[in-house]
């Protein structure tokens, strides 16, 4: 059974990861699934895996802190396509610094990638999904969405802005049939947390548990929307 099947998804950050598996997942349950990320290597290989499996994909490389970008990816996306039923936030980038010590410039690329870029976006691809009465957007967040913690504070910082985003575009288009949901997840083995930390990383949450979440978002009943998820590790991965 393919429930997404004649779908169209955006997924950003699709080279590795959370995006990866997200990206697998959805083409495994019928969609058609577009790969954006600055790596294009590494989207070429998700395509593959992709390929291999009877799916269909489309790399699209994309620099999402530039605005211009952001709408070739969607341009091209309904041109080959022809309509957007899906995207999903996924890209994130940050750095571990104290607010004394921090780069300013650190602080708006975190902006630009984990906030402004699913704005961007989301502002480009609704007109479609109004049109068609129906879609979806989720963001992936982080419990630091929640709560901040030291030497986080600009990742802290957008991941708050994105859950308020996500509550707010709710509001603003629930009536036409679209689901706008964030996802929370804890510590999720991924490469964007290094190795040197003292985790043990097969208790963290896997890429594939966040993709699981984001399937059930876009195939709940009509009726309901999961706006805010919140994935932590069943036992603490501290050591």
């Amino acid at each position: 059974m393919e429930p997404l099947a004649g779908k169209i998804s955006i997924v950003t950050g699709a080279g590795r990861g959370i995006g990866r598996a997200i990206s697998l997942l959805l083409s495994r349950s019928g969609s058609r699934v577009v790969l954006a990320s600055r790596s294009e290597s590494q989207l070429d290989t998700v395509r593959e895996e992709i390929l291999s499996e009877n799916g269909e994909a489309l790399v699209i490389p994309t620099d999402l802190t530039q605005d211009e970008e952001i709408e070739r990816l969607v341009a091209r996306t309904l041109k080959e396509w022809g309509s957007i039923d899906f995207l999903i936030n996924n890209a994130g980038w940050g750095r571990t610094a104290s607010v004394v010590k921090g780069n300013v410039r650190d602080w708006d690329q975190t902006f630009q990638v984990n906030l402004r870029a699913p704005m961007v976006l989301s502002r480009l691809v609704l007109p479609t999904m109004i049109g068609g009465k129906g879609g979806a957007i989720v963001n992936i967040a982080s419990i630091s969405g929640r709560m901040g913690h030291a030497n986080t504070a600009a990742y802290s910082a957008s991941k708050f802005g994105l859950v308020g985003f996500t509550q707010s575009l709710f509001e603003e288009v629930r009536e036409y049939g679209i689901r706008v949901a964030v996802i929370l997840s804890g510590f999720v083995d991924t490469p964007m947390i290094p190795h040197t930390r003292k985790l043990d990383r097969s208790k963290m949450v896997r890429p594939e548990d966040i993709a699981q979440t984001v399937l059930f978002v876009l195939t709940c009943p009509p009726t309901s929307c999961p706006v805010e998820i919140t994935v932590r590790p069943q036992k603490t991965p501290y050591v």
